[in-house]
């Protein structure tokens, strides 16, 4: 026993280290027709070389010739495992018809080597789908493939039960257990090397769990269960039928040769299925299948116990028996008896080839349904669940089209149903968006200066603006408005973010910058003391970068602050805009503790400044280029001799021809001041 257990280990030791040293090989290779039948060669090889060297176990063979084509087609690919079972199978058919190599089980062994290779190839097409198949499945294929090999042998020996089950008998328990071993171990090392491990003892959450895996499980339990109770029952009733058959076999063969005895010593002769002692009182058999050997002491006086009594079970042959006692005569005693191995063997040899047949016939089962329900449940719900997916990550368009079943069909139209009143909810909410966007969009351009003539200053000063969007709202502004009777502020400010929560936040800052300005103070006083308003409750941690020009129309001296805004545009005179590289401050709502820094323009009648934010220069074109600030010096010096109302038209056409049909993904403002004249 512990050498069969010690070949039998090294044999699929061999079959996993081939296994894993060729998923090695062929890891990062593609699966062409020469490696594939590569594979199955090596495989067939192997299915052979293990016809050849089988392990002796008693006076049987045993060999693991089934696993090279399932190891091929389950790990590799299906058509590697059809090879490797028809070179196994046709070769062992072979040798056992014109060699007598294993002649007695030469059918059932080809068969099942060559079968072993189809049912790799229908397992990994159609349940596995490519795939590896997990431990549990494995095991299942390597034990489920011998016990159809150990069926078979019953199958092709139907004359001969007695052999076929002294056979399936002492070979059925290890090869189903180490073919079933070698590749639950395969599987194991797969999952390992690819990454895929599960600790199988690990609690897994329900929801973690597919209905296929559930129902699989479920089926597996219900149905071992009604077969495990089906086989103790069938097997019960066939011991007690047995024990009845020995009972009147025994009973039988004692009148038998009681009549004989009579008739004389020399015609009690034990017949094929007889078996009798005739015991004299000193132990000795006179007559029987042991004839001239003796009974112990100990077993003569059990004999006398049981003389003349009901049956009973013993062992006085170095088996157990049914026995029963009779007196021939006063001297001799007769014991008819029934060895348990010839009384049960019949049972044994039904409830193996019963035992066989339940397991293909669940086996057969188990895989149909579990495809069926994969084909008919589970596939449908993975369609639908990715159609689902498909609508909550926006495409309403999507009809749910499964309608192989009436409760299919009904989710179907139900889902359908559901998205198309969901499809007339968003139009509406988008409608009623749409109009409350207009609205705000309104309040927002109301709350921006549109009368660039501010009274009685016409002569002294040009200033147009423009403010457009990314959204239907912005977080862009400008302002201008006037501190002192001859001081104008000059304001362009661009808020972090875009649509709604920027507008809001673009309406806080403006209101703050302005009544800051009005209330009197310099540029530096004016940020520093807005930055510290808009710090207060900004828990959505936005934050605006401001420009801030305060112009003395009486002298043109402009003080001015940068709050991480753009660089400014200056023209002086008849030159061309220049850029003018401020100094910068931080922006608004960024640090608590800012302390704006400020700078001084000096501007003389004929001079010009442009501000803007940032959505001009950085605007992108199809070819993700930017507009540029070099861009823009070179428009607005083409124009710079026209009236701001029409340079910031043609900027803004500028920018639009650059862009082409890329999105506008920021707010895009400017504002253009000119002094034409200083007030006296």
């Amino acid at each position: 026993m512990i050498s069969m257990l010690f070949k039998m280990t090294s044999i699929s030791a061999l079959y996993v280290a081939l296994t894993v040293y060729t998923r090695r090989m062929t890891r990062d290779r593609q699966m062409k027709p020469g490696v594939i039948v590569s594979i199955g060669i090596i495989y067939g090889i192997c299915s052979i070389l293990s016809t050849h060297f089988s392990v002796n176990f008693g006076d049987m063979l045993l060999n693991l010739r089934d696993v090279a084509p399932l190891a091929a087609g389950l790990f590799f690919h299906p058509v590697a495992g059809v090879i490797a079972g028809l070179m196994g199978g046709i070769e062992r058919f072979i040798v056992g018809t014109w060699f007598g190599i294993g002649s007695y089980t030469r059918i059932a062994c080809s068969v099942s080597t060559c079968l072993a290779g189809f049912v790799a190839l229908l397992m990994n097409l159609k349940v596995f789908k490519g795939k590896k198949p997990s431990p549990m499945y494995a095991f299942f294929m390597g034990a489920v493939m011998e016990v159809f090999h150990m069926y078979v042998v019953f199958i092709t020996h139907r004359s001969d039960m007695k052999m076929a089950f002294t056979v399936v008998k002492a070979c059925s328990v290890p090869m189903i257990l180490f073919s079933g071993i070698a590749l639950t171990v395969m599987s194991v090392i797969f999952e390992i090397l690819s990454k895929e491990w599960k600790n199988p003892f690990k609690a897994v959450r329900g929801e973690d769990v597919s209905v296929s895996h559930t129902f699989q499980k479920w089926l597996f339990v219900v149905t071992v269960s009604v077969v495990s109770v089906n086989f103790l029952f069938s097997f019960t009733l066939q011991t007690q039928s047995s024990w009845q058959n020995g009972c009147d076999s025994v009973t039988r063969t004692a009148a038998s040769v009681m009549i004989r005895f009579e008739e004389g010593l020399k015609y009690v002769v034990p017949g094929v299925s007889e078996y009798f002692e005739i015991i004299n009182a000193e132990g000795n058999i006179i007559a029987g299948r042991n004839i001239h050997k003796t009974m112990s002491a100990q077993a003569l006086q059990d004999l006398t116990l049981h003389k003349d009594g009901p049956l009973y079970r013993a062992s006085y042959f170095g088996a157990y028996a049914l026995n029963k006692v009779d007196t021939l005569t006063e001297s001799l005693l007769l014991l008819t008896y029934y060895p348990e191995d010839e009384l049960y063997w019949d049972r044994d040899a039904q409830a193996y080839e019963t035992a066989f047949a339940d397991i293909l016939l669940f086996a057969v089962i188990y895989v149909l349904i579990a495809f069926l329900v994969r084909q008919i449940v589970v596939n449908n719900i993975i369609l639908i669940n990715d159609s689902l997916d498909r609508i909550t990550n926006g495409d309403l368009n999507e009809i749910v089209t499964v309608r192989n079943s009436s409760e299919f069909a009904s989710l179907s139209d139900d889902i359908n149903q559901t998205v198309d009143t969901l499809k007339g909810y968003i139009e509406a909410a988008e409608k009623r968006i749409e109009q409350e966007l207009i609205f705000a969009r309104a309040i927002q351009e109301s709350a921006l200066p549109r009368n660039f003539v501010l009274p009685g200053r016409k002569d002294n000063f040009e200033i147009f603006a423009s403010m457009r969007p990314a959204k239907e709202v912005g977080g862009d502004f400008y302002d201008f408005f006037m501190t002192d009777k001859n001081k104008l502020a000059l304001v362009i400010a661009d808020v972090s973010g875009k649509g709604i929560p920027a507008s809001l936040f673009m309406m806080r800052s403006k209101t703050a910058i302005r009544s800051l300005a009005e209330s009197g103070g310099s540029p530096s006083e004016i940020i520093t003391r807005a930055n510290r308003a808009l710090c207060e409750g900004n828990d959505a941690e936005m934050f605006v970068t401001v420009w801030l020009g305060i112009i003395d129309l009486e002298t043109g001296q402009m003080r001015c602050a940068n709050a991480g805004h753009e660089y400014p545009l200056i023209r002086h005179s008849d030159r061309d805009f220049e850029l003018l590289k401020d100094r910068h401050s931080p922006a608004l709502a960024t640090i608590e503790e800012l302390v704006a820094r400020e700078y001084e323009l000096t501007l003389t009648p004929g001079d010009r400044i442009f501000v803007y934010t940032d959505g001009i220069p950085e605007a992108i074109n199809e070819q993700v280029e930017e507009y540029g600030t070099n861009r823009l010096l070179t428009e607005i010096n083409s124009v710079k001799d026209l009236p701001f109302t029409e340079i910031l038209p043609r900027l803004s056409e500028s920018v639009d021809t650059f862009k082409g049909k890329a999105e506008q993904f920021d707010d895009m403002t400017m504002l253009g001041f000119e002094l034409k004249k200083l007030c006296k």
